[in-house]
């Protein structure tokens, strides 16, 4: 049994788990948090589904509850969610395809088409679910400002809240997949799983009770909307051209949308349809020359390079923006993103690059786009996030924690300064000089007998007598004595040497 069939099947009152205190007591949201949709258990658990599908399903279920049903596009519905519309395209063939487990389709979709052959929006509804099925309820706010990946570990969490069942970051690693790279399959791990949760309660939407759970375990709160707001960027990602339509034919088949869809963006560039036109030149016939073609965009916002709300933060420097480079563009638009997803409102970065803008003597000589990057984007203060250069931005007062620094090295100083200068040591007498080193030449060794010829050996070896060779190697030494009489004379006296020194 894997973990994900066992966290579906456990019992409502399986486990007692204690109660937690609440986090959301003191907060003040919108009334009712807004809609919810009806989950599946199977797509949130399931590792056959891309994080994508959950995302996907839930704005699908939420259009379609209207009378017409869902009839958005499917660059629509990535715009409404914050991606790229191939990444959508994964999402929906996960659901519209007959999952490889149970056969079961999620989202079914009916092609439309005039008369004229004119394609339009697809129609979709989402499966209706049998009574005793597994499901948990995800708000739909939920999957337009966390990420798939955040928002499938938020309905995890929620399943198990509901459900009163004790969760561990090793349980939740467990019911997470990686979809894409070597690693496509497999778990991910608990530092991962932890890294998740730290950043899906630094969103708002869950709240992390630290050991207050059974036997040591993390307690974690859901909530319907998040605690406070949080701005999630649409991530910009290049568009490959996945469509909904067959596979040898990769993009949708609609050519036109319902206009009954109530889309809120309609610019091309600020949503999640971010397919990138370049403009091209032409040479005139007989001329040398390459002409600019101006029927293609000319600013970043309608290239998309930059999102509505990048071009909102960059309103002091936007007389300077058509001098940066497009991939500086692309680059400052994910930063200005990630900040805006973090919980920093477009009103603190505009605030913030207006007066460096101010302070700066002339940024104008270098790259402006590495300076909006370098310098003017960047947080300056403590690791609090509310603190702003020094000051708290909700309020205008002074960060408590800055000023705690403060005093604590302005303690440092005055402690140094108080301290007496310690006397300087008396210099060490320098060492003595050495004197140089002389070097005497060997002695030349002194001339010896010269060793006798051959012919002198041969008779010595003759006439040899065992009490001459044990002589020899008496005053002479091993060496000498079989130089003179040969190792089978001399070898003999050897062991017999040996012998008698070792007795048995």
């Amino acid at each position: 049994m894997t973990a994900a069939v066992a966290y579906a099947a456990a019992p409502a009152a399986a486990v007692p788990c204690p109660e937690t205190p609440r986090a959301s007591t003191g907060a003040r949201p919108r009334t009712g948090g807004g809609l919810r949709v009806r989950v599946p258990l199977r797509i949130v658990v399931g590792a056959q589904y891309r994080d994508a599908a959950l995302s996907v399903y839930i704005k699908v279920a939420a259009l379609a509850m209207r009378p017409e049903g869902c009839t958005a596009k499917v660059s629509v519905l990535a715009e409404y969610l914050g991606l790229s519309k191939s990444v959508a395209e994964r999402g929906l063939k996960d659901l519209t395809n007959p999952d490889e487990a149970d056969g079961l389709t999620e989202v079914i979709t009916t092609r439309r088409t005039l008369r004229g052959g004119r394609g339009q929006s697809a129609h979709r509804v989402v499966r209706t679910a049998a009574p005793d099925e597994h499901f948990v309820w995800v708000p739909v706010r939920a999957a337009d400002a966390l990420t798939p990946r955040l928002l499938r570990l938020y309905a995890l969490i929620a399943y198990a809240e509901a459900r009163n069942v004790p969760l561990s970051v090793g349980d939740l690693g467990g019911m997470l997949y990686h979809h894409t790279g070597k690693s496509a399959g497999q778990h991910l791990g608990a530092r991962q799983a932890a890294r998740l949760i730290e950043e899906l309660g630094s969103t708002g939407w869950i709240t992390v009770h630290a050991r207050q759970g059974l036997q040591g375990r993390h307690a974690y709160e859901t909530h319907r909307h998040p605690v406070h707001a949080v701005v999630q960027a649409p991530a910009a990602a290049s568009d490959i051209h996945d469509g909904s339509g067959a596979d040898d034919h990769a993009g949708s088949l609609a050519s036109r949308e319902d206009q009954r869809t109530d889309r809120l963006v309609k610019r091309a560039g600020a949503g999640g349809s971010i397919r990138r036109r370049r403009p091209t030149g032409s040479r005139g016939p007989g001329h040398g020359e390459r002409r600019s073609n101006t029927s293609g965009p000319q600013i970043a916002q309608e290239r998309g390079d930059l999102t509505r709300r990048a071009w909102e933060v960059l309103e002091p420097v936007r007389h300077e923006l058509p001098a940066v480079r497009p991939f500086l563009l692309r680059r400052i638009d994910a930063e200005i993103g990630r900040q805006l997803a973090a919980g920093a409102g477009v009103e603190r970065l505009t605030a913030r690059l207006t007066a460096r803008w101010a302070s700066t003597e002339d940024p104008r000589r270098g790259d402006v786009g590495r300076w909006i990057l370098g310098a003017g984007l960047p947080r300056h203060g403590c690791r609090l996030p509310s603190c702003e250069d020094g000051t708290t931005w909700s309020t205008g007062e002074r960060c408590h924690l800055c000023a705690n620094i403060a005093a604590e090295a302005s303690a440092i100083e005055e402690t140094r300064a108080q301290q007496p200068v310690p006397a300087e040591a008396p210099p060490e007498p320098p060492a003595p000089v050495r004197p140089p080193t002389t070097w005497l030449p060997m002695p030349r060794p002194e001339p010896g007998p010269e060793p006798p010829g051959p012919d002198e050996r041969e008779q010595l070896r003759a006439a040899a007598t065992p009490e001459t060779v044990r002589q020899a190697l008496a005053e002479l030494g091993v060496p000498a004595a079989i130089r003179l009489y040969g190792r089978a004379l001399v070898l003999p006296h050897l062991a017999d040497q040996h012998d008698e020194g070792n007795p048995a």
